[in-house]
């Protein structure tokens, strides 16, 4: 039986280390670490990885639901992923795991105040960005990453893990440049 861990942030300039602390203090081996929006599945090669490889008996161990998703059905699949291989999942804040169904019963509400939660971040931020344009002031999200730095790179002949390396990104975000520009018409 493995814990295996799993710790998730949802942008760059965010920190796992407090969550990888609390995972390694819960005795889990390994830790899969990953910074990508937890709103969807989508980029979220890691917690992939964990699902493929997970055996009967093991548990899955998140410092809080929310790091597991943001979208209440999109936990409940991977609980049910969980069930199917005869794995399960612990929540260490607060403490609940799928062990039992009261566990559950508690995850779906978690994973439901998650999603909520998820709407009024977005919503305060509409309004946010509403309000600036109404003032004027809007200028837009800032970019976190050069494309052009990526499309020389990749011109040069690295590999998309490469840049993704040296430029301290996801290979994720590395493939969406290259393929919006492979899709896009050159003049």
């Amino acid at each position: 039986m493995a814990r295996i861990g799993y710790a998730r942030c949802s942008a760059e300039d965010q920190s796992l280390d407090i969550q990888i602390a609390r995972l390694k203090a819960e005795g889990c081996q390994p830790i899969r670490s990953e910074k990508v929006s937890g709103a969807s599945r989508e980029g979220r090669t890691e917690l992939a990885a964990i699902l493929d490889f997970i055996r009967e008996n093991d548990e899955l161990v998140v410092v809080r639901a929310d790091r597991l998703g943001r979208d209440t059905r999109d936990v409940l699949n991977i609980v049910h992923e969980l069930d199917e291989r005869g794995a399960f999942l612990t929540v260490l804040d607060p403490h609940v795991s799928t062990r039992g169904e009261s566990g559950r019963i508690v995850l779906t509400v978690l994973g439901m105040v998650s999603q909520m939660e998820r709407r009024f971040i977005l919503e305060r931020q509409r309004e946010g960005i509403e309000a600036a344009k109404a003032k004027g002031v809007y200028k837009g999200g800032t970019k976190r990453l050069d494309r052009d730095k990526v499309l020389a790179m990749r011109a040069a002949g690295s590999g998309p893990a490469a840049i993704a390396k040296a430029l301290g990104c996801s290979r994720m975000q590395v493939y969406r440049i290259i393929g919006s520009e492979t899709v896009t018409p050159s003049p």
